[in-house]
């Protein structure tokens, strides 16, 4: 454990999240871990506190949200590698009627011309997910392809399809087989099957039961596709994503080869983001960077975010649940930069 990182998180629980965990590894070996706060803290989006409020742990489990795309991306690279698609040919050639313009490096540079979001659960609520999915990757273009950069959870809710279709198994079998059984990432996946070490999310009018969102996505798109898609829906441990993280930091291997990873951290010149942009991650993007300059990776709308400086030899990971009992809560951009900088400070001492 980690004093400083400690009081970090104390801080920001419960002012700006109800749990937090955080893990910072430099060259290899994790040099500061905290965890904060309780796992379900309301009851509803009210704020009346719960009378069972478990803490927060170290191997607490959390909903990504959209650091779930860099799982998506990895799984199609390793696609890529096995020769069952190339990152260049159109998206139409495994989905028919997909505007050729669009594949899957412009997927996942946002620069495929599609919308941000399609709430696919208010236009279809009577259809099942597999009509849902349907409509989803039929979605029109709408701005201009090739960029300028337009961060869109349809393009990746596509990419997601795009794998399963290339590589003929369900999106969660894909990233089973190609990235957590070959890590040996027991606690991460889609769907959690128990709940109780998991950290509970917003409280939602519109779904079923008491209480607030808890082992299952907090993403609307996501859940009505079934918890399974390229945008979101993959939960994880900080130890589990920390391993994923350092697996990218030191080349890829045993999930992909080191020229891969080479090419998902190159600027692809999509350019109109406040960040360079690889394939699935952002380049220094300010939001989640702080004071490492130059690392990629990526956040999630829950309050998540996992930060990979290779020139530093730093893996950061910080997990909350920053959405519970709503969204839109102040400070959590500041508790990622306050992470990143005690990161930066471990790596200064032991120069």
């Amino acid at each position: 454990m980690s004093d400083r990182l400690e009081a970090v998180l104390a801080d920001a629980v419960p002012r700006v999240c109800a749990a937090a965990v955080a893990l910072i590894a430099a060259n290899g070996s994790v040099a500061a871990s905290a965890a904060a706060g309780e796992l379900v803290r309301y009851t509803d989006a009210g704020g009346t506190l719960a009378a069972d409020r478990p803490p927060a742990r170290l191997d607490s489990i959390f909903d990504l949200a959209s650091v779930s795309k860099l799982c998506t991306t990895v799984v199609l690279l390793r696609l890529a590698e096995e020769g069952r698609l190339g990152l260049d040919e159109p998206v139409a050639h495994w989905i028919p009627g997909t505007d050729p313009r669009i594949t899957p490096r412009r997927l996942l540079t946002h620069t495929a011309g599609l919308p941000p979001i399609r709430r696919i659960d208010r236009e279809l609520p009577g259809a099942d997910a597999a009509a849902r999915m349907a409509a989803m990757v039929r979605t029109p273009i709408g701005h201009p392809v090739g960029g300028p950069y337009l961060y869109s959870d349809v393009g990746m809710v596509m990419a997601g399809r795009l794998a399963e279709l290339a590589g003929g198994a369900p999106l969660d079998a894909l990233v089973r087989t190609r990235i957590t059984d070959v890590l040996g990432l027991a606690d991460t996946g889609y769907r959690p099957a128990r709940a109780d070490r998991v950290a509970a999310t917003e409280c939602k009018a519109e779904r079923p039961g008491p209480g607030c969102v808890r082992g299952e996505v907090h993403d609307e798109t996501a859940y009505a596709l079934g918890g399974v898609a390229g945008h979101a829906g993959v939960f994880a441990t900080a130890g589990d994503l920390l391993a994923f993280g350092e697996m990218l930091r030191r080349g890829g291997g045993p999930v992909l080869r080191p020229h891969s990873v080479a090419e998902m951290t190159r600027d692809q010149g999509a350019g109109g983001a406040p960040f360079r942009h690889g394939l699935g991650v952002r380049i220094g993007d300010p939001g989640i960077v702080g004071p490492l300059d130059g690392a990629y990776g990526h956040s999630g709308f829950t309050g998540t975010s996992l930060v990979i400086d290779p020139a530093r030899r730093l893996t950061v990971v910080l997990l909350t649940n920053a959405v519970h009992p709503v969204r839109g809560r102040d400070g959590i951009r500041e508790l990622r930069h306050a992470v990143a900088s005690e990161a930066l400070r471990l790596v200064d001492l032991n120069r």
